[in-house]
C-alpha cells in the first residue's frame, strides 16, 4: 500500500469547491466520498443537525478496541470537510480529511488499544457548528473521551527562514521556519502532546507542541478549529496543524490547491500520527 499515493487520491477527490451553501454539488460529492470510504471499514453513523432549516451531516466511523474485555474511553479523531466559498480547500481541509481516511483504514486493519470514532465534521467554517453539535450529543450520552484529536490543515510546509509567523510572544520560543507540524492541546493533554510529537519526529517530520491554559482564550488563534468545543466542554483535546494562515499564503483563497502541498510532509505526518495514537 503506497500511503503517499493513497493520500494524493483522497486530496484529488476532496479538493474542490464544496461550500455547503454556494457549492452544494461539491459538498454532497465529498460527503458521499467520505461515507463510502468509511463504510468499507466499519459501521457508519450519520449525525444530522440543522442550521436555519438546512440539514447538515457529521459522518462517523465506529471502530472497536483491540480487546473487548474491558470498558475503555473513546479516542475521537476529527477533521472538517467543508470549505469556504471559492476555494478548493486543499490544505483547508482536504489534507486533514485525507489523513483521517487513511487512519480509518489503518485502525480498522489493526485496532488500537481504545475504541475509536473517526468523525468528518460539517460546517466548521460557519463557526465550528458540526463539532459543537457533536459535543452536545456526547455530553447527552455521557460518553467518556480518552482524547479528541482535530486534524486541521496538515500539508503545507515552507522551510525558508522567516516563513513562520506566530501570535505574540510565541515567536521568541518557536522556530521561524514553517517546516514543522504543530500540536496544540489543553493542559490535560500534556503527556499526549509529548508522546505524539515524539512519534511524528520519529517519522522524520519536525514537530512542535504547545499546551495552552484557560481553554485557549489567552491565545485566541489556538481556538480556530473543531477541538475548541471539546476544550469548552472540559474534554482533553489536541489540534494537529501546519498553523494555517500563520504559514500558508493560500489560506481561504482560490490558490489553495493540491499543487501547493508537500505530499512527503503530509505522508510523514500521517505515519507519525498513526505511531503516536497507537502508543497512547
Amino acid at each position: 500500500m503506497n500511503l503517499k499515493k493513497q493520500l494524493q487520491t483522497h486530496l484529488t477527490q476532496v479538493a474542490r469547491d464544496r461550500d455547503p451553501y454556494m457549492a452544494t454539488a461539491g459538498h454532497f460529492f465529498v460527503q458521499e466520498y467520505i461515507r463510502a470510504f468509511f463504510a468499507q471499514w466499519g459501521s457508519v453513523d450519520i449525525h444530522t443537525f440543522y442550521v436555519g432549516g438546512k440539514a447538515c451531516k457529521n459522518i462517523i466511523l465506529n471502530l472497536p478496541a483491540q480487546s473487548q474485555k474491558q470498558y475503555l474511553p473513546l479516542i475521537l479523531i476529527g477533521a472538517h470537510y467543508d470549505a469556504v466559498p471559492g476555494t478548493p480547500g486543499a490544505d483547508d481541509n482536504a489534507s486533514g480529511v485525507a489523513v483521517l481516511l487513511e487512519l480509518a483504514r489503518m485502525f480498522a486493519a489493526e485496532p488500537i488499544k481504545y475504541p475509536a470514532q473517526l468523525v468528518a465534521f460539517d460546517m466548521e467554517e460557519y463557526g465550528l457548528l458540526g463539532s459543537t453539535e457533536y459535543v452536545a450529543k456526547l455530553q447527552q450520552q455521557d460518553k467518556a473521551l480518552r482524547l479528541m484529536i482535530s486534524l486541521e490543515m496538515l500539508g503545507y510546509c515552507d522551510p525558508k527562514p522567516g516563513s513562520q509567523a506566530y501570535p505574540f510572544p510565541l515567536q521568541y520560543i518557536y522556530p521561524d521556519r514553517g517546516n514543522f507540524i504543530g500540536l496544540i492541546g489543553n493542559w490535560r493533554t500534556l503527556r499526549d502532546l509529548i508522546c505524539i510529537s515524539r512519534s511524528i519526529r520519529k517519522a522524520g517530520i519536525p514537530s512542535q507542541w504547545l499546551p495552552v491554559p484557560n481553554k485557549g482564550f489567552v491565545i485566541p488563534q489556538t481556538r480556530l478549529s473543531d477541538h475548541a468545543p471539546f476544550w469548552d466542554a472540559g474534554y482533553p483535546a489536541i489540534m494537529v496543524t501546519d498553523t494555517a494562515f500563520m504559514r500558508n499564503p493560500h489560506y481561504h483563497k482560490s490558490s489553495d490547491t493540491v499543487a501547493t502541498l508537500d505530499l512527503d510532509f503530509l505522508t510523514g505526518v500521517c505515519v507519525g500520527l498513526e505511531m503516536g495514537i497507537r502508543r497512547l
